[in-house]
């Protein structure tokens, strides 16, 4: 099997490269990214296994001649590209909609015209907006940032390939976790870099707001699944938990006793978005999660360098 992976060299696609590479039935990854992130922890460092079959194509999600051609032979698609831009998911809408919604739409034209078989998209849980009762599968989408907007405007394009392939909307909840090529603007990614080398952070709002989360390692092995398993096309919502903000600050001083931590605009009761962790993708697919959160972000503190 060829897969291709948008967005590969970005902090998703760094863990699901190091994964897949050690599926037998993969026979080749195709890395797709523009390195606009300026990250290139994937190409250094601990070397992979079998790291023959990776391949690097450095090429724009909005070029559709490149497409094209990086496609043929293709088998399956991630498509991971995008503009992500946490907390500032309301700045710079031309961008958003430039890479999220118009990059996915390239991209859905040019598997229009390959071979591919499956088709997978990451969209996002900020496609619900926000509600405070605990949001399902078939609630109808909200958006209510830019990025929420762009990414619901790209699942529009991938539906289109329900009619050809197997194509899959996973809406992920916000990921966090260590990875080779780290995000640190992601809430609790930001939590844990602060904590570790400043012994502060800093809470907006009044930390009441509930989030849902899932680790880049159990959204890794969710994706893998899909890959593997006969998942039909639809839209699945990839949630682990459930988490206020306060909750994971309660984690946090236990693994770091002496953490400050501030208030921001304390009076302000900020928006919050609560998804159903039991989705119907887990009637096909494995992903369970056998850590506790402070095990997690144990783990993630033993990453830093010191």
């Amino acid at each position: 099997m060829r897969v291709l992976i948008t967005g590969g060299a970005g902090y998703i696609g760094t863990v699901l490269t190091k994964h897949l590479v050690k599926c037998p039935e993969v026979d080749k990854i195709i890395i797709y990214d523009n390195l606009s992130r300026k990250n290139s922890n994937l190409f250094m460092g601990e070397r992979l296994p079998n790291a023959a079959k990776v391949e690097l194509v450095v090429g724009d999600i909005l070029d559709l001649r490149k497409l094209n051609k990086v496609l043929t032979g293709v088998d399956a698609v991630f498509h991971l590209a995008a503009r992500v831009s946490t907390p500032f998911a309301n700045v710079d809408a031309d961008f958003h909609e430039q890479v999220n919604h118009w990059g996915t739409s390239e991209l859905v034209s040019a598997v229009e015209m390959s071979e591919v078989k499956k088709f997978i998209y990451t969209s996002s849980t900020s496609v619900y907006g926000g509600s405070v009762a605990t949001i399902g599968e078939h609630e109808i989408p909200d958006p209510k940032t830019f990025y929420g907007i762009s990414k619901f405007r790209g699942e529009e394009h991938v539906r289109r390939l329900q009619k050809k392939c197997n194509a899959l909307i996973l809406r992920c909840a916000n990921v966090y976790g260590y990875s080779r090529s780290m995000r640190f603007d992601a809430v609790i990614n930001r939590f844990m870099f602060d904590a570790n080398f400043l012994n502060r952070i800093q809470i907006h709002g009044n930390g009441q707001q509930s989030r849902a989360f899932i680790h880049v390692n159990v959204l890794v092995k969710s994706l893998i699944a899909c890959l593997l398993e006969e998942v039909p096309s639809g839209i699945y919502n990839v949630v682990d938990k459930n988490l206020q903000i306060l909750d994971i600050v309660d984690v946090l001083k236990n693994i770091y006793p002496s953490l400050e931590f501030i208030f921001i605009n304390q009076h302000l009761t900020l928006r919050q978005m609560m998804v159903e962790p039991n989705s119907s993708l887990r009637k096909f697919v494995d992903y369970s999660n056998n850590l506790s959160l402070t095990e997690e972000l144990q783990d993630f503190k033993n990453r830093f360098s010191f």
